[in-house]
């Protein structure tokens, strides 16, 4: 679990520190998602995110808000476990859990320069653009093509657990 001298912050806490960051010429990045289960698409994804800026921040939906957003049965970790595997990445620099189905909200409070998305986006289909765009940010698409995502790990590991005869696994 991680204490209060790691990566996890709150967004009230997050906040002063941000605009100190900007107040010294430093760019912040913030990337957000559920990162339930990780695969390499979520790496390329924070990876090329940070290389956008220098301070990657990454907001990881609520256990609720996956929920909503994945259905029953999700997540799969936990929004503490999650949160503590996000900020084990060295290319992130700050987490923060938020509750919201979208990061409009968070993003309007931290007021990072850039909100970094994966490429199953365009800049003009991002949810959170046009709250970006308000406070004078701007939206990067950034990482690999989409190829990878939980939902079809999930049924990957199913499929190859009923072939092998394996019932147990499910």
């Amino acid at each position: 679990m991680f204490d209060e001298c790691d990566k996890l912050k709150t967004a009230a806490e997050l906040q002063p520190l941000i605009r100190s960051l900007q107040a010294a010429g430093r760019t912040v990045v913030f990337a957000n998602g559920c990162f339930d289960l990780i695969h390499v698409g979520h790496i390329r994804y924070l990876e090329a995110a940070k290389h956008a800026g220098d301070c990657l921040v990454v907001g990881i939906n609520s256990d609720a808000a996956v929920r909503h957003l994945k259905g029953r049965g999700r997540p799969l970790i936990n929004e503490s476990e999650r949160a503590e595997i996000i900020g084990a990445f060295q290319c992130v620099d700050y987490v923060t859990i938020f509750d919201e189905i979208t990061a409009d909200g968070l993003l309007a409070l931290l007021k990072p320069d850039i909100h970094a998305k994966g490429t199953d986006y365009t800049v003009d289909t991002v949810p959170e653009g046009q709250t970006v765009l308000g406070f004078g940010g701007r939206v990067a698409i950034v990482g690999d093509q989409k190829g990878h995502s939980t939902r079809d790990t999930i049924a990957e590991i199913v499929r190859k657990a009923k072939r092998a005869g394996n019932e147990r696994l499910l």
